[in-house]
Formats: C-alpha cells, sequence, structure tokens
C-alpha cells in the first residue's frame, strides 16, 4: 500500500513539472518584435560646461552596446521604428557634506542627459526627460583617481533608466 502511494504521488509530481512551463525574461524587455524590429541610436554629443574627454564616448557606447546585448532590435543608422537621441547636458563636482572643522568631508559627482525617444509604431509612448545619476566620493580622494570607476556606474545606471523607459515597460 505504502508502494502504491510513493508511486502515485512521483507520478503526480512528475506530471505536474512535466505539464508546467515557467517563461522569464532576464533582460526586463518588453517588445513585440513582430512590430518593432530596428532602432536608431543617434550620438548623444557632451554638452555639459565642465568636460571629461572619454565620457561622451563612453556613454554612446554603454548605450547601444545596452540595447544590443538586451534586445533583438537591428541598430540602423536613421527611420528606426524606435529612435532614441539626445546630449549630455551636465556634468558636476559639488560638496556633499561639510565635516565639522569646515572643510568638505563628501564629494559628489552627478551627470544628466536629456533624452528624446519617439516611437514611429506607437507615437503615444513618445517622450522627452532627464535621467540623472551621481556617486559620492571621500573628499580625500582626488577626481581623477576615481573618476573613471566613477563615471562608470553614473553611465551604467543613467543607461538602465533609459532602457527601462523605452523598452522594460515597467
Amino acid at each position: 500500500m505504502k508502494w502504491i502511494l510513493y508511486k502515485g504521488v512521483s507520478l503526480m509530481l512528475m506530471l505536474l513539472l512535466v505539464g508546467c512551463t515557467i517563461s522569464y525574461k532576464f533582460n526586463g524587455a518588453s517588445i513585440n518584435y513582430d512590430i518593432i524590429k530596428t532602432i536608431t541610436i543617434a550620438n548623444f554629443p557632451n554638452r555639459a560646461l565642465y568636460q571629461w574627454g572619454p565620457m561622451e564616448s563612453m556613454f554612446n557606447n554603454a548605450l547601444s552596446d545596452k540595447y544590443v546585448t538586451q534586445t533583438k532590435l537591428q541598430q540602423v543608422p536613421r527611420n528606426g521604428d524606435l529612435m532614441l537621441s539626445g546630449e549630455i547636458t551636465a556634468y558636476d563636482q559639488v560638496n556633499k557634506s561639510i565635516s565639522s572643522d569646515g572643510y568638505s568631508s563628501m564629494m559628489q559627482l552627478k551627470m544628466t542627459v536629456k533624452v528624446k525617444f519617439e516611437n514611429a509604431k506607437n507615437p503615444v509612448e513618445d517622450f522627452e526627460r532627464q535621467f540623472s545619476a551621481s556617486r559620492e566620493f571621500d573628499s580625500s580622494q582626488q577626481l581623477n583617481d576615481v573618476q573613471d570607476e566613477l563615471v562608470t556606474q553614473i553611465i551604467d545606471e543613467i543607461v538602465e533608466q533609459i532602457f527601462n523607459a523605452t523598452v522594460a515597460n515597467w
């Protein structure tokens, strides 16, 4: 009797596992590839008052790479089903906190990007807005020593925000 019960439960579990499928999208994109097939990503120039040479190319490469690796969209030079354009509008270093001796103890590095998104297939999704991210660092450190790492982190965060706003439909 015990053996029959064991076999019955095992058979039911096996049927349950075979009959159910679970589907996950780890990239977060929710694109109907039957309708949306292409994307145009214009170069985002650095129009910030404070300039750091590598930042513009770092941002443009990261943005393009995100869509290449996380979607099946084909990048085209113009007139894509989805179009991204914009500019880096701000890149600033500011005092974040002051220590008891009156000197700065923490600095903040902040970047802002203005984005224009157009969906040729569904214009109601079009928008124009700004995305920002920042990172703090100890004022005893020189910006030159931490800039590459901090800017990479900031760019990754902004690119993720743009991706979520355009194709993830959160």
